[in-house]
């Protein structure tokens, strides 16, 4: 398996249908092998050899489709930089993965000098946005006529096919390698599951730099659809690309898909043609679930619990789930069953498989687990023990096989020796009618060693106090896991992938302080 098999299938049958849109820019599938080749001829010409690290640092667009493939036509390896990332980050992984190109738009252009001066590696800078070519980088639109295209070096199976950085939010960021069949095990078993039919239209708006977008280039690539793609995630943007190019699937983390149908513009929005909404990074509440399914009326919602190590893709909970009249089991807060490519266990300390129902460790295992983290054999002996990947989640699965996440290992609340799982508490938090968001963390106290603390982001108008909040929360869970701390925020810091940071929210109640679960 190669991530380049799906172009060859859709050019030998359908060669003169769109396969990219952007912007006003479209590509016929045969146009796109041809840029695809030439990009590839271009590195080659450079010194660009199979195994040789090249990475991007863009906003999504039909380039980044573009730099995928050729990367695996070379036979190169593919590092998407997170563009949210400072410079010294990206230089991090730059070095780190010894990058010996680095493709840049034009948000990004300006910064190019600064990290190769300071990445001995990086011989290339290569830029790829439609505006004026900066000195001393090549430009790729302007070099391609003159470029033969060469051959695909049908590069896959377990050879490497990409680096991806984790958020480095506890430390230095850590390079996940990933091979071809990891990529495109995941993306067949989401096929599998139903998604990514024929006819996809997919839209591109979370983040191309990151693993679950790729499940879509590479799930909506191996079916020969169609990939529309818009440089950030904006909510009346995306209802009008929606209505524009009758957009089929789309891809959001919980907090894009509030946004969008919180955006009053939805009320006017053309969104018939979305048949499939595929979420990830956390569950959805059940209250936003019926706002969705209220504003994009007939579409099937689909849950993917994923990381980075196991290629975006680990258990699947099916639109069926999602329904009302299938909530009373309440599955729909479980994250789904093991995909079909996936083995999955729950774990003590020990490694020692629990029973249904206990909490543990849950560990997993298939053709798209890592090959490790780049230069990090400790860590990666860590994660990998026994040949199973220690996701650090912990959770339980019930007789049906549901996975239920009850919290981070990291995350977990020491309270007076009792164990509070954050997830538990943000769900009864959810549910007062004053909150919209919430993220629960454990602060520091003399006497309890921890006590719990709560973050919340108030609906537009709303109030809410401590001992209101903790009443509310009473008739839901224990006395022990009640909050015993609040802070009102406008807004919380999240990850590439839409999470909340936690770390972030946490560091100022433990700063000079060394929390033993982190």
């Amino acid at each position: 398996m190669q991530f380049t098999q799906g172009l060859h299938r859709a050019v030998q049958q359908k060669p003169d249908e769109i396969a990219t849109i952007c912007g006003e820019r479209q590509h016929r599938f045969s146009d796109l092998r041809d840029r695809v080749a030439r990009i590839a001829g271009l590195l080659s010409q450079l010194g660009v050899r199979r195994g040789d690290v090249i990475a991007i640092q863009a906003l999504n667009s039909d380039r980044y489709i573009e730099f995928f493939l050729a990367s695996s036509w070379l036979g190169a390896v593919a590092n998407p930089v997170n563009f949210r990332w400072s410079a010294a980050e990206v230089i991090y992984s730059l070095k780190d993965s010894a990058a010996v190109a680095l493709f840049v738009d034009d948000q990004f252009a300006s910064q190019g000098a600064a990290i190769k001066a300071q990445t001995p590696s990086l011989r290339e800078l290569l830029f790829i946005g439609d505006g004026e070519c900066p000195t001393g980088m090549r430009d790729v639109e302007a070099a391609l006529p003159g470029v033969a295209p060469i051959d695909d070096a049908e590069v896959g199976g377990d050879e490497l096919f990409g680096v991806f950085y984790t958020g480095g939010t506890t430390g230095a960021p850590k390079g996940v390698m990933l091979s071809h069949l990891n990529i495109c095990s995941s993306a067949l078993s989401l096929m599998a599951e139903g998604s990514f039919p024929e006819g996809v239209i997919g839209l591109h708006a979370a983040p191309m730099f990151h693993l679950g977008d790729m499940m879509l280039i590479a799930g909506v690539l191996l079916r020969g659809g169609r990939h529309v793609a818009m440089p950030m995630f904006r909510p009346e943007l995306a209802l009008q690309a929606i209505a524009r190019h009758r957009i089929t699937d789309l891809l959001l983390v919980p907090t894009m898909l509030q946004a969008l149908v919180d955006c009053p513009a939805i009320r006017d929005a053309d969104v018939g043609s979305v048949r499939r909404v595929m979420y990830g990074a956390a569950p959805v509440s059940e209250a936003l679930l019926d706002r969705a399914m209220l504003a994009l009326p007939g579409v099937e919602f689909t849950q993917v619990y994923g990381m980075t190590e196991m290629s975006a893709v680990m258990t699947v909970l099916p639109p069926s789930m999602h329904l009302p009249e299938n909530r009373g089991s309440g599955r729909v807060r479980s994250a789904g069953r093991a995909a079909y490519h996936m083995q999955v266990r729950v774990v003590d300390a020990d490694d020692r498989e629990l029973s249904r129902g206990e909490v543990g460790e849950i560990t997993f295992r298939g053709p798209n687990l890592m090959k490790g983290y780049l230069n990090k054999q400790d860590a990666s002996a860590a994660a990998l023990r026994n040949g199973w990947m220690h996701s650090g989640d912990m959770g339980y699965m019930d007789d049906g096989g549901y996975l239920f996440i009850v919290d981070r290992l990291k995350d977990m609340i020491i309270c007076g020796g009792e164990n509070v799982y954050s997830a538990e508490v943000e769900n009864a938090i959810g549910s007062h009618p004053a909150v919209l968001s919430c993220a629960v963390f454990g602060v520091p106290h003399a006497e309890w060693g921890e006590l719990v603390h709560a973050a919340v982001i108030l609906k537009p108008g709303a109030e809410l106090a401590l001992d209101s909040l903790q009443a509310h929360c009473r008739a839901l869970i224990a006395g022990y896991k009640l909050p015993r701390g609040l802070e009102i925020h406008e807004t919380f810091p999240t990850s590439g992938a839409g999470k909340i940071l936690k770390t972030e929210l946490r560091k100022p109640h433990w700063q000079g302080r060394e929390r033993a679960v982190n």
